[in-house]
């Protein structure tokens, strides 16, 4: 009974006539108006403005060809819909279809009146038809006039932001379009830049093109510009940078649009625009890799990934998933970033036979069953504890996470067969100074060492790892052919965007209005972006024989004091002014710059000229096993003199005081 009454209420509260329909009915009305005046006023206009001038036979044929006409029209108008549009969107398309509908009945209009009734004037037919038009368009082009004339005064009682486009082209166009449609009249373009000359003192919808790059700032001033719109999808990254370079000394935000490729699925609108990032100011193309040699590679394939739900391990499981593997295995001890990377790629490929487990490296039970139940071929190792002031202050744990952990998953993929183990290394492992970066310059000289050994055929003289509580020691290897794993370590330097690093936490600080913290104003680091190295990294595992450290090129070193201040200005403030910059000094283990390789190491190169081999240094693989066994012990004793043992094997490791 409720119901039924909600249903009664609900027929009662809905029009007869949705608002579109009303007024597609008055428009209607307008036109048959307007059809008809356009040809007697034509007429009237024939006989000198006079209308008893006109021949009675003229007027006759014309009232008698009025029904006619008005039903043809109205046939003509429907069919091409000119009653479905939003004419307050109108563009070109609606006017290509007014024009049709026009020339259709202006010719329908001739020969019909002309066999039907009489011949009329030629002036009548011409001059009709165009009046037709002009009425017929007009009506609908006002209301879109009407509204721009409303945007480019605002009356809401706000300042709309005010606006400078760069780039003239269509994408500029299509930004301006779509600025001047939106609802509420928050943004003004008031000024336009390009680099082209002969546009330079012309308009695009009203709006001045001022100049080229070197006018931006002068611009920026003169018209009082809040926002500043990069709409130049076709520049290259060099291009896009010496563009940026100059709108961020301006003091106004800066958006970007999407790159060429989106710009031309879809066209340019507001939602489109995106912050500027500071990967956007490096200036260089991104780096490419051959993806074919990826895909012969990883096809086919079962795969596991350590650390899977982490920056890089995250990455390299989106990137594996769309090269077809046979199984993606992946393996985290966070539950909430293994998740998390679960649901987006069962989303994104529904295909994909993924397994995702809880675990750690540490568990050398976890580890085996994981490998005799799963028979991964490659393995991808991200595993790790990788900040460096509080593994400066749990140095255990960096060794029991990060050198345990990369033993005993070495040394399952080794007893189960494994093809190719890649160890995720880091330039932190050069010369370190810190206990991270010690921990993680051991887990390659572990990956040495195994490599060594399979070489040699002595891979039996490798002791298991069977440390209480992390797990039994592993029973007897199975393999009837001596274990042939090729294990590498891929060595390599900051990511832009990844967790924990500098760039999320300095915009933190800015949009909680400062002050930004870097550590030293002369500190340096590399930087690539996260889907960068991991690309590298899949296709320096195509390029593996066992042993290699692989070195990927990192570019040029940035400051960071350089990236904090250019992350200010491209929040349109002003560092120093608006946003404090304080420098808190170095952190426990922090160096004033990174190294890609130790003094003792040269380079090889690749096919791929960013992908580089370190030569090893040679260790002395049975000492330094004998080494790890106690390192591995005095970590899980607690030992507070853990950091002089790891220098005592690491002898590039130089612990800075504390």
């Amino acid at each position: 009974m409720i119901n039924n009454n909600k249903e009664k209420i609900e027929k009662r509260r809905k029009p007869l006539l949705e608002h579109w329909q009303v007024i597609a009915i008055l428009l209607a009305v307008y036109d048959i108006i307007a059809v008809n005046f356009s040809y007697i006023f034509a007429l009237w206009l024939r006989f000198d403005c006079r209308f008893l001038s006109i021949p009675e036979y003229y007027l006759h044929a014309w009232v008698q060809f009025v029904p006619i006409y008005t039903v043809f029209c109205l046939i003509v108008f429907l069919l091409l819909r000119l009653y479905n549009s939003i004419w307050r969107f109108a563009s070109f398309s609606e006017l290509l279809r007014v024009l049709l509908s026009s020339a259709i009945t202006a010719v329908f209009h001739v020969v019909m009146i002309t066999v039907l009734f009489r011949r009329m004037p030629i002036f009548y037919y011409v001059v009709g038809a165009f009046i037709q038009f002009i009425l017929v368009i007009g009506i609908r082009f006002s209301y879109r006039f009407l509204l721009m004339l409303r945007d480019r005064n605002p009356h809401n009682g706000k300042r709309a932001d005010r606006v400078m486009i760069i780039g003239a082209g269509r994408a500029g166009q299509q930004l301006l379009r779509d600025l001047r449609r939106a609802d509420n009249a928050t943004h003004k373009v008031v000024c336009i830049i390009d680099d082209n000359p002969n546009k330079w003192s012309r308009y695009v919808d009203g709006v001045p093109i001022v100049g080229g790059r070197d006018d931006i700032l002068y611009s920026a001033a003169r018209y009082n510009v809040d926002k500043i719109f990069v709409a130049v999808p076709s520049a290259t990254p060099e291009q896009l940078k010496g563009i940026l370079e100059i709108c961020k000394e301006s003091g106004c935000e800066i958006k970007n649009i999407p790159g060429m490729y989106q710009f031309v699925e879809r066209d340019i609108t507001i939602s489109a625009l995106k912050d500027v990032a500071v990967e956007d100011l490096l200036g260089r193309d991104p780096i490419q890799v051959n993806m074919d040699e990826i895909f012969t590679h990883i096809t086919g394939k079962v795969i596991l990934v350590t650390g899977g739900g982490g920056s890089i391990g995250s990455e390299l499981c989106r990137q594996i998933a769309a090269h077809s593997p046979k199984q993606l295995i992946v393996l985290d001890i966070y539950e909430n970033n293994a998740h998390a990377i679960q649901l987006e790629l069962e989303d994104k490929y529904p295909n994909l036979n993924l397994k995702v487990l809880i675990g750690s490296v540490r568990d050398s039970r976890k580890l085996n069953d994981l490998f005799s139940k799963y028979k991964p071929e490659i393995v991808y190792h991200a595993a790790a504890h990788k900040h460096v002031p509080l593994m400066e202050s749990s140095p255990c744990e960096a060794i029991k996470n990060n050198t345990v952990g990369t033993y005993k998953t070495a040394y399952a993929a080794l007893m189960n067969g494994c093809k190719k183990f890649v160890l995720i290394s880091t330039d932190k492992a050069v010369n370190p100074v810190n206990i991270m970066g010690a921990s993680k310059r051991l887990c390659e000289m572990i990956i040495q060492s195994f490599a060594q050994k399979v070489k040699e055929g002595k891979t039996g003289e490798l002791p298991d790892v069977h440390l209480h509580p992390d797990g039994d020691e592993f029973p007897a290897s199975t393999l009837t052919e001596p274990p042939t794993t090729e294990f590498v370590a891929v060595r390599f330097g900051n990511v832009l965007g990844s967790n924990g690093s500098v760039i999320p936490r300095f915009k933190e600080q800015i949009a909680r209005g400062g002050p930004v913290t870097v550590t030293h104003p002369e500190i340096i680091r590399y930087f690539m972006t996260i889907p960068e190295a991991v690309s590298l990294v899949l296709q320096a595992g195509t390029y593996a024989k066992g042993g290699e450290i692989f070195v990927l090129d990192m570019g040029t070193p940035v400051k960071i004091d350089t990236l904090a201040r250019n992350l200010i200005k491209l929040s349109g403030l002003r560092p120093g002014a608006d946003i404090k910059i304080e420098y808190t000094g170095l952190r426990p283990g922090e160096k004033l710059y990174e190294e890609k390789l130790m003094s003792e190491e040269g380079l090889t190169t690749t096919a791929n000229k960013l992908i580089h081999i370190g030569k090893p240094i040679p260790i002395e693989t049975d000492r330094f096993i004998e080494q790890i066994q106690q390192l591995m012990l005095a970590a899980y004793e607690e030992r507070e003199d853990i950091c002089d043992l790891v220098a005592e094997v690491v002898t590039t490791y130089h612990p800075a005081e504390k």
